[in-house]
């Protein structure tokens, strides 16, 4: 490897320690840290140790499951290909399944204007805004709805399971949400119209000059409309304007990292994702 591309690999791993430890407790495990959610929001995963000196082992993926069921987590690892390539192998002989996942880097001067992209209007969430509350359960609830439905296939569900989808934050959701929103370490994008409402959504998660785009999601009925490429457009435009020196995301399949690349990012690698493998009768 490069020196160029060890030192970009390296920030990544920086930036992947350093987002959970902002709201969970970290628990190693041998070669492997397990970070543990200490307040609302979704749970954490396990990922090698950033000052491991061997790739984790068959023991430590054990251990590790072992204390997420403990915990009644979920058994999750992620790790980067590249950065921890045995890794693979061990969590394959853990019976774990694996996600491959393509690993994108934005190039700046490929980024397009996201208005060439879609008609829908797009708009930042502002955490000031009375209704930052209302936008946030809306872009939680797309989120919700366009995950349900995996791909980027056109589907029947659309406002009405939108609608449905909505859920009011407690308090401490909100508030970890608008401090995150209000010091620039979250960002979050609605594509919406006045008479359709929300239509597709994503965040960005910024550690010092380094932020992933992630969340990126469309209700079924509103695919095809470039509203998946707008939103993340929009995403890197503002974190580049905020001084953000390296924008990167993970592509959950080969046919979304294509939408990926229209708008600049270009695949350096491969983001793992390692679950128990389903159990077939």
């Amino acid at each position: 490897m490069d020196f160029l591309r060890q030192d970009l690999f390296g920030r990544l791993e920086r930036f992947y320690d350093a987002v959970p430890r902002d709201g969970a407790r970290a628990e190693e495990h041998g070669g492997l840290v397990l970070f543990v959610r200490e307040g609302p929001g979704w749970p954490f995963y396990a990922r090698p140790r950033l000052d491991a000196g061997a790739a984790p082992s068959l023991a430590d993926v054990a251990a590790v499951r072992e204390r997420q069921r403990e915990l009644g987590l979920p058994e999750a690892l992620e790790w980067v290909h590249e950065t921890t390539p045995d890794l693979l192998a061990v969590a394959r002989s853990a019976g774990l399944a694996v996600l491959q996942a393509p690993l994108m880097v934005l190039d700046p001067a490929a980024l397009p204007d996201p208005g060439t992209l879609t008609d829908v209007p797009l708009r930042v969430l502002d955490a000031a805004a009375p209704d930052f509350a209302t936008d946030v359960a809306a872009r939680r609830a797309v989120a919700d709805v366009g995950f349900s439905a995996p791909g980027t296939g056109p589907g029947e569900a659309g406002p009405a399971q939108r609608d449905a989808a909505m859920a009011e934050l407690d308090e401490a959701a909100l508030d970890e949400e608008r401090t995150r929103a209000a010091d620039g370490r979250r960002l979050s994008v609605l594509a919406e119209t006045p008479t359709e409402g929300a239509l597709a959504s994503g965040i960005a998660m910024r550690v010092g000059d380094v932020a992933e785009i992630a969340g990126v999601a469309t209700l079924p009925s509103a695919r095809r409309r470039g509203l998946g490429a707008a939103v993340t457009a929009t995403l890197a435009r503002e974190l580049l304007a905020a001084g953000t020196g390296l924008v990167f995301l993970s592509a959950g399949s080969e046919d979304i990292a294509r939408v990926y690349l229209r708008v600049g990012f270009r695949r350096i690698g491969t983001a793992c994702i390692a679950e128990p493998a389903p159990v077939t009768p």
